[in-house]
């Protein structure tokens, strides 16, 4: 049994997985947004790229923050999802699909290393070349070598154009984050106590838009400028 010290060592970290939940949540929402500009107007996606990469609230204070919630969100739900199993008494005693659980609610760890290895992937393509850039190499104007114009719309561009296998990664990649969200969005919210007969149901379809919408928006990028260029 579980000493008082434990039990709330244990529901503090729960919490802390909760709330970086919500702030990695916070992070997709306005990845995406800023991502579709690309779509929309490339030189109004160049702007803010350029004004995201170089304000230093947003390297210095949110982009460490982000790195620790990533790291702690996936390492400590694959913890706690470990411990989960090793605590039931008694197993489930015949599978009767969603009568005993969701798939989602089953397999967040399968779900969750799959967003954990596309984002070493995503973090590879993007994340890495960026830092090189601005702080191994000096260059923090966001300027292409030779021209005034910003490099952002143009590196991305790059990275799906001609490149199907890229393009199958990162839906994949995707359907999986759609998958974790459908469990994740509420569970995060009934962690810290939001859980009320009347709001709980609402909260539920907003977290199964949330789950379907961002990641299709995603995909929606990534489709798009592999089509953009002529093949």
């Amino acid at each position: 049994m579980l000493s008082k010290k434990q039990k709330f060592s244990s529901i503090g970290k729960k919490v802390l997985m909760a709330l970086t939940g919500f702030f990695l949540m916070f992070f997709l929402l306005q990845h995406l947004s800023i991502n579709l500009l690309s779509v929309v107007n490339a030189d109004v996606f160049n702007k803010v790229s350029h004004f995201m990469g170089t304000n230093p609230v947003v390297q210095y204070v949110l982009q460490p923050v982000l790195i620790f919630s990533v790291v702690f969100h996936f390492a400590w739900g694959m913890v706690l999802e470990y411990q989960n199993n090793q605590a039931r008494d008694v197993k489930y005693a015949k599978y009767k699909g969603n009568a005993n659980a969701t798939w989602m609610s089953r397999n967040m760890i399968i779900s969750g290393l799959a967003v954990l290895a596309f984002l070493a992937i995503h973090f590879y393509d993007f994340w890495l070349p960026e830092i090189n850039t601005k702080y191994i190499q000096g260059d923090m104007s966001g300027m292409k070598h030779g021209s005034d114009n910003f490099r952002y719309h143009e590196e991305l561009v790059s990275k799906f154009a001609h490149q199907p296998i890229r393009v199958v990664l990162y839906i994949v990649a995707f359907m999986m984050l759609s998958l974790h969200l459908l469990h994740g969005f509420q569970s995060s919210f009934q962690t810290v106590g939001f859980n009320h007969s009347k709001y709980t149901p609402i909260l539920k379809k907003l977290g199964n838009l949330f789950a379907i919408a961002v990641p299709l928006g995603f995909v929606i990028i990534a489709i798009y400028h592999y089509n953009s260029q002529p093949h």
